[in-house]
């Protein structure tokens, strides 16, 4: 009897140090050597300064640049929403008869109408993600903002069509999503076209 429970603690460990430990060093290696720009998290840096990350949205406020989709995220603490954290990733799980989500819909609609200037406002301007960090958005969605953002900056709205299109992904396979905007890139390309200017 007690050499069975020294052998199941040995086998325990074993399996620990072989898959909780040498495997996880395994896969970050081949990870760093195969694929370092996205193992380090696709951090995108200018002058030295990371500010941002390809794989997650980030809270613009500027009317001069384009906007993404809402967060759910929340601090699981207090409960208070902390848009765009992502170690707090999650949609708000909410049905659509929530009362919650209707009123964060509408308040979602008021922030974004500016930037659209009355047209039609696709569902992924003021629905967030399930993860709640969705860095992109739909093509539809990225040119609805053209006008506006061509009024405060004063680049010709033709030139910033053109910049949605030269950013746009196609879907996943030619099949799988609609085209796509990472809003990030999207809005360092603007940058340096108002620098260009």
């Amino acid at each position: 009897m007690l050499l069975d429970v020294w052998r199941n603690v040995r086998l325990a460990l074993v399996a620990f140090v072989l898959f909780g430990i040498v495997y996880s060093l395994v896969v970050l290696g081949i990870g760093q050597i195969a694929f370092p720009y996205q193992a380090q998290g696709s951090l995108v840096r200018r002058g030295g300064v990371v500010i941002g990350s390809q794989l997650i949205g980030q809270n613009v406020t500027s009317l001069d640049l384009f906007h993404g989709r809402p967060s759910a995220t929340t601090n699981p603490v207090t409960g208070k929403p902390e848009p765009y954290a992502a170690n707090n990733s999650g949609g708000s799980n909410l049905g659509p008869t929530n009362a919650a989500l209707v009123q964060d819909v509408r308040q979602n609609i008021a922030a974004i109408r500016p930037m659209t200037g009355g047209a039609r406002i696709p569902a992924n301007l003021v629905e967030s993600s399930g993860s709640g960090l969705d860095p992109e958005i739909t093509l539809q969605a990225a040119l609805v903002q053209v006008p506006e953002i061509a009024r405060r900056t004063g680049i010709p709205a033709h030139r910033l069509d053109a910049l949605v299109m030269k950013e746009a992904e196609a879907p996943i396979l030619g099949m799988y999503g609609p085209w796509r905007v990472n809003v990030l890139q999207l809005n360092l390309a603007l940058k340096g076209l108002e620098k260009s200017r």
